[in-house]
């Protein structure tokens, strides 16, 4: 697990990339023109998440990351030639323990990820109908008991 502080352009755009693949494996509930939208926000979010912790493979490129604030694990993506290798694990571990991680949010429409967090000891406590953005994709939030 690598923490950044230096964000450059390189590396914004590398993770970029990671979320897009992820997205397309993981949130068929998304169509194209969507996709398109949130990844234009993408670079801020990476950008100004407080917390930013990385994974790379043997050639030094980011294969997963996850953003906290506070408490709350913000984003949790894994490039989709990655997902199954527990990297998404050792992210979360490192959250709960370097952060105290204790809460996130899940699209309810991605249920492999809301499974992967009820593994990991999260539980649901509230449901939205709407994201964030007031889009009609349900969030469930999670936190752990």
């Amino acid at each position: 697990m690598i923490e950044i502080r230096d964000r450059n352009a390189l590396l914004i755009e590398q993770l970029t990339e990671v979320w897009e693949g992820s997205v397309r494996a993981t949130h068929l509930f998304l169509p194209e023109e969507e996709i398109a939208h949130i990844r234009e926000y993408v670079p801020q979010a990476l950008e100004q998440i407080p917390h930013l912790i990385i994974a790379e493979n043997e050639e030094m490129v980011p294969t997963a990351f996850m953003g906290i604030a506070g408490q709350k694990l913000e984003m949790l993506f894994v490039a989709p030639q990655e997902r199954g290798h527990g990297l998404g694990k050792k992210l979360l571990l490192y959250g709960i323990e370097k952060y105290a991680v204790n809460e996130l949010g899940v699209n309810e429409q991605n249920p492999r990820a809301k499974g992967f967090y009820e593994h990991m000891g999260f539980q649901v406590y509230r449901r939205t109908d709407r994201d964030e953005q007031g889009n009609p994709y349900p969030i469930l939030y999670m936190r752990l008991p």
